[in-house]
């Protein structure tokens, strides 16, 4: 699969008018094409083998929140990166999982192409289907570079999804906790 991406990229080189034989391009290729391998490993991993089995008995039925987990993700409109932090919250019921494991959740999903809006729901039924709390909020505030280095060049600005499940949607109490831990 490199060979084809390095092939790839200097396609692209050539293509945008640049000689891809020039000095500082000669390795261009097929350092574009590791690094977007790395970028794009989400799509190596699955749920399952991220949580590995990192779940926990406990009788605690208080909120967990984990906040200002960094992302790193690619618009899969432009391929162009978008960068911020994702708040998690679920409500246990019986089962807690390892904290790293949240983290991991997200980056597994944000290291694939992806639309924020489908990243937030992905984490979001990722952790209610491995722990069956009563509910998960999750929220994600990014800046996207396809908006503030091409189109618009809306520099300023800031996109925030949320997902709701269980208690999280249902619950005005419940919701309103979250959003009071995570955004201050």
């Amino acid at each position: 699969m490199s060979a084809d991406l390095d092939s790839y990229y200097k396609k692209i080189i050539e293509g945008i008018g640049e000689d891809p034989g020039r000095e500082g391009l000669l390795d261009t290729p097929k350092r574009a094409a590791r690094a977007m391998q790395y970028l794009t490993r989400g799509y190596q991993q699955t749920p399952d083998e991220v949580v590995n089995n990192a779940i926990f008995e406990s009788d605690n039925d208080e909120m967990i929140v984990v906040k200002d987990i960094e992302l790193y993700s690619l618009c899969e409109h432009h391929l162009l990166p978008f960068i911020g932090k994702c708040h998690v919250a679920y409500l246990p019921t019986g089962k807690v999982i390892g904290l790293s494991k949240i983290a991991r959740i997200v980056d597994m999903f944000a290291r694939r192409l992806q639309i924020q809006e489908n990243l937030t729901k992905q984490i979001a039924d990722t952790l209610m289907e491995a722990i069956e709390p009563s509910g998960v909020g999750v929220i994600i505030e990014a800046q996207h570079l396809c908006m503030m280095m091409r189109g618009v060049e809306k520099q300023n600005s800031m996109m925030t999804t949320s997902m709701m499940l269980g208690t999280f949607r249902d619950q005005d109490r419940t919701r309103s906790e979250f959003l009071r831990l995570v955004m201050g």
